[in-house]
């Protein structure tokens, strides 16, 4: 079996890795580069792969940088099948129009520029047409199953706590009368996680291809993240002003509502306004009702109690842009809650935009950054920043809370690791950042006999099969 590493390795986003033997070729995973320009032009360049010739992609969930480049695979002749759990579907089928969605509007965007300049016109990477398409070619199936897809490779998917519907992947595949087991971890999450049940372990494998996007430090506590939202909050308050917060529209924004729900169950925040922003974000939240199984069982009881923590009273929701733009126009302290949570797209770049200069005001980064991002810029102490074509002030307070990423930190990262009980496993560390990346496999060459690398960019690894039995 042969893998070639398109995407997220020695950077986090783009995640995409062709495999292929003498029969079968699909892809795990398809997913966008995001970040600084340089990195996003991988996007609009040559595949590195016929679409045409793949059978299937195995989808290991719905974050962009895992599955935005599906549309483009389909609009170049991609005529397989896509397999993913049923709850990842239903977060593709918004957040893949969403994405082109922004395609359509960034093109129109640079080709009046363009036009203005004597240039020509642009075109979208894809089109709503191209994503509502790619929907035709996805097959649902159940977590913790089993799949066949063909007669020398078998597929199961197991629930990642990430997100709804996240899963890694087990792929034993069979060559020449020896079996070998490949894992995919997508992205790993946390035994601490507010509302997301633990993430499946698994103990056999000859190869193991694991995330690293915190693979270089420990998050707080969530009882110190909770603490510090709490101050960000209060501050907002005492100043009169608003507590904005950049939220990934999956999962991240709806554990924030889970919180808010607890500080005002309990008395810790008075009434006032939450506005939860984001039309992506609205629809996810809806999805998270119907499948309770990822949930914790805290959550669950909650849900079944009546007291849902998805929806309360101080909660409104935004769809419009009409509502948007009259909560900038607002006076007062107000929570708001919007996309994209690296602050490089959507609503959440008017609220920066109107609120960032202003003094008092509570910025609160609870996600990942990645680097050229707009929210990676503001993390790192920008005294101002372009948004819009403006150059616009820092004078808000910036809060960076780490402890509620949705990704395993390196402790969890080891222990996860630390399951499985083949000392010969071949560990190829990915989605991370080169430093980061590196300083995970010194840590896991130090902590176990496996073998470790970090893989680079379109770098074909070949694994070969062993006896197995698992």
């Amino acid at each position: 079996m042969q893998v070639t590493c398109l995407g997220a390795t020695r950077t986090v986003t783009g995640s995409c890795f062709l495999l292929e033997n003498t029969q079968t070729r699909f892809l795990v995973d398809c997913g966008m580069f995001q970040g600084g320009k340089e990195i996003e032009k991988r996007n609009v360049s040559l595949l590195r792969y016929r679409p045409q010739a793949l059978q299937y992609i195995l989808l290991t969930h719905a974050h962009i940088d895992h599955s935005g480049l599906i549309p483009r695979a389909v609009k170049e002749g991609f005529k397989g099948k896509i397999i993913c759990t049923e709850a990842t579907f239903e977060l593709c089928r918004i957040m893949l129009r969403d994405s082109a969605h922004i395609q359509e509007m960034e093109a129109e965007w640079q080709s009046r520029k363009n036009l203005r300049s004597g240039q020509k016109p642009v075109e979208p990477l894809y089109t709503m047409q191209d994503a509502e398409r790619s929907l035709d070619f996805f097959q649902p199936i159940d977590p913790g199953t089993c799949h066949l897809i063909s007669p020398d490779i078998e597929v199961c998917f197991h629930n990642a706590g990430h997100i709804f519907g996240s899963t890694f992947l087990a792929v034993r595949f069979q060559e020449q009368g020896l079996t070998g087991k490949v894992v995919f971890s997508g992205d790993i999450g946390r035994k601490e996680a507010l509302i997301m049940a633990d993430p499946d372990v698994i103990e056999e494998a000859d190869f193991l291809f694991v995330e690293s996007t915190y693979g270089n430090r420990q998050h707080k506590s969530v009882g110190e993240s909770k603490a510090e939202l709490l101050s960000a909050i209060r501050e907002g308050i005492k100043s009169r002003e608003k507590i904005i917060i950049p939220a990934f529209a999956v999962e991240r924004t709806q554990e924030i509502l889970y919180l808010l729900h607890e500080f005002r169950k309990n008395g810790q925040i008075p009434s006032l306004p939450i506005y939860l922003d984001s039309p992506l974000a609205i629809a996810a939240t809806e999805i998270f009702k119907k499948y309770p199984e990822y949930l914790d069982q805290d959550t669950i009881r909650l849900i079944a109690q009546g007291d849902s923590p998805l929806d309360f009273p101080e909660l409104v929701y935004t769809r419009t842009s009409e509502e948007s733009m009259a909560i900038n126009s607002r006076q007062g302290p107000a929570i708001i809650i919007a996309a994209s949570g690296m602050c490089n797209a959507g609503r959440i770049k008017h609220h920066l935009k109107h609120n960032l200069w202003r003094p008092g005001v509570q910025i609160v980064i609870i996600g990942f950054q990645a680097e050229g991002t707009l929210g990676r810029n503001i993390v790192d102490g920008a005294k101002k920043v372009r948004i819009f074509q403006e150059d616009v002030a820092v004078r808000a307070k910036v809060h960076t809370i780490g402890g509620f990423s949705a990704h395993a930190d390196q402790k969890e990262l080891l222990t996860w690791i630390g399951h499985f009980k083949n000392p010969r496993l071949k560990v190829f560390v990915i989605h991370g950042e080169e430093s980061v990346s590196l300083a995970l496999a010194q840590v896991i060459q130090n902590s176990f006999p496996f073998q470790v690398e970090v893989p680079h960019w379109l770098e074909t690894l070949t694994l070969r099969p062993r006896k197995y039995k698992g």
